[in-house]
């Protein structure tokens, strides 16, 4: 039996295997060992394509259907709802299938191995203000492997998987894995006895890397494009507020793939004639005729890593994909501003989960983090706060998981 580890992400996707008792990373593209979690259905060529060829023919501006975050959409009435994807009728859990069969089939021509089963990484929730949607978001995924051609699949957290591959903790001394992710922020409290790791207490909440992305848009770029903007009524005199729906689901990437129905193009073409300022609306009218909300998004999520070096204060969220010269100017202390609640759930979560171990902040020794948002300041500033004697480990942030998945694994 040959169990493949796979760390499909929100954000990005990484697979790995055991050899010669050590873990191996699969090139999942070539040269690279983690690959975006992202789908291009190509309405021209009628193919699909994955990773970075799906985000490079989005750029291109190539006609077609653009996904990202599906993992975001794993236990919702979204995921079973059949519709036109390319030139197909599919559901978004064939979506899943799909990504997940190509990560399987580039793991079986790297290695020569059949992979019957899976290890695959889990948050500790899903959703966690909902047990059932958190229950059955495993449900979906496990359906996901088995139509991807798995015979089996066994879950584990992600945080867990990642304290397995944690570098070396003194005897006695507590270790906390802080994983932020794309869609969800996980904790892991562990110590070693030599080389065995035990897990003492693991704890999550839905809140990650999109959703940073989703508070920054809707604060920075999305005032731009008609957001909170007054809107002449129809009939008679005075005005009112632009509705809020069509701007969430531009900022919400499992949403934005959506947003281009024909009533949604007739809004903004109303909301351009009548709104005290057209020009906003105009901008929202270019968007969804050119189907430009994930290049926005892209830009958000740009603008929000160059803010997050050291010594940079200010930065601009390039828009002008959507008009000449326009750009979303956007400071840090805004996007901390815009941050603030979801930092603030974070480090609530991190001491829930010392609650959880029954254990007191100044036992962690170590921090390791894990996950491409664990590397934001505010995050960063959050857990220092809480943990101001720990040492911080960074090392693998983009991998950990799917090398403990391996470990976890064992030999092939």
């Amino acid at each position: 039996m040959a169990t493949l580890g796979i760390d499909f992400g929100t954000s990005n996707t990484a697979a790995g295997v055991m050899v010669a008792d050590r873990p191996h990373l699969i090139a999942v593209e070539p040269g690279r060992t983690t690959l975006p979690t992202s789908v291009f259905f190509d309405a021209d060529r009628k193919v699909t394509s994955y990773g970075s060829i799906a985000n490079a023919a989005l750029t291109q501006g190539r006609e077609g259907r653009f996904m990202r975050a599906l993992k975001s959409v794993l236990g919702t009435p979204l995921l079973r709802e059949r519709r036109q994807i390319g030139h197909e009728r599919l559901t978004l859990l064939d979506v899943v299938a799909r990504f997940l069969a190509m990560i399987r089939e580039r793991a079986e021509a790297e290695t020569g191995q059949t992979y019957t089963h899976a290890l695959s990484g889990r948050p500790v929730r899903f959703h966690s203000s909902d047990p059932a949607r958190d229950a059955q978001a495993e449900v979906d995924l496990r359906a996901a492997y088995l139509l991807a051609g798995f015979q089996d699949v066994t879950f584990m957290y992600e945080p867990e998987a990642a304290a397995l591959a944690a570098g070396p903790l003194d005897k006695g001394a507590l270790g906390l894995v802080v994983d932020i992710g794309g869609g969800t922020s996980d904790f892991s409290i562990f110590e070693r006895d030599g080389n065995a790791t035990r897990i003492i207490a693991s704890h999550g909440v839905r809140v990650g890397g999109t959703d940073f992305d989703r508070a920054i848009s809707l604060a920075q770029v999305m005032p731009l494009l008609g957001r909170g903007a007054e809107i002449g009524n129809a009939m008679g005199s005075g005005t009112h507020t632009a509705p809020n729906a069509i701007y969430n689901d531009l900022a919400t990437w499992q949403k934005i793939a959506f947003v281009y129905t024909p009533e949604n193009r007739r809004m903004a073409e109303s909301f351009a004639k009548l709104g005290v300022d057209p020009a906003l609306f105009t901008r929202l009218q270019t968007v969804l005729d050119m189907e430009l909300g994930h290049d926005i998004a892209f830009a958000v999520e740009a603008g929000k890593i160059r803010l997050n070096a050291p010594d940079l204060d200010q930065t601009g969220i390039d828009l002008r994909v959507v008009a000449p010269d326009l750009w979303a100017p956007t400071r840090k202390a805004e996007m901390d501003s815009a941050l603030a609640d979801h930092t603030a759930a974070i480090r609530a979560c991190a001491a829930e989960t010392l609650d959880i171990a029954g254990v007191s902040s100044e036992k962690i020794a170590k921090i390791v983090f894990v996950g491409g948002s664990s590397l934001l300041q505010n995050v960063e500033a959050a857990m220092i706060d809480l943990f101001p004697q720990a040492t911080l480990e960074r090392g693998e942030a983009f991998t950990a998981v799917a090398d403990g998945l391996a470990l976890a694994a064992g030999p092939s």
